[in-house]
């Protein structure tokens, strides 16, 4: 297991994997706001080009990021105490 691990990691690879582990939840926030932009803007959809569809996808990260908040992150890296 060890061996593999480090042949996945080796940088001389073409192709490295990266090991995160479960706790990530930045990639719950990325999977969030990927899915607001298909369920405001791609979902059911009409667009007669690509550029049409290149503008509402840059008009909706204008709007998104007027109304975003910074997340408050609240992880420690320590297991929690339950009481």
């Amino acid at each position: 297991m060890a061996s593999r691990k480090a042949f996945l990691e080796d940088e001389c690879h073409r192709i490295r994997f990266v090991f995160t582990p479960k706790h990530c939840s930045w990639l719950n926030q990325i999977e969030i706001w990927f899915s607001g932009l298909s369920r405001r803007v791609l979902r059911r959809g009409n667009f007669d080009s690509v550029a049409t569809l290149n503008t509402r996808i840059l008009d909706y990260i204008a709007f998104y990021n007027t109304t975003a908040q910074p997340m408050n992150w609240k992880y420690t890296g320590l297991p929690e105490k339950n009481t």
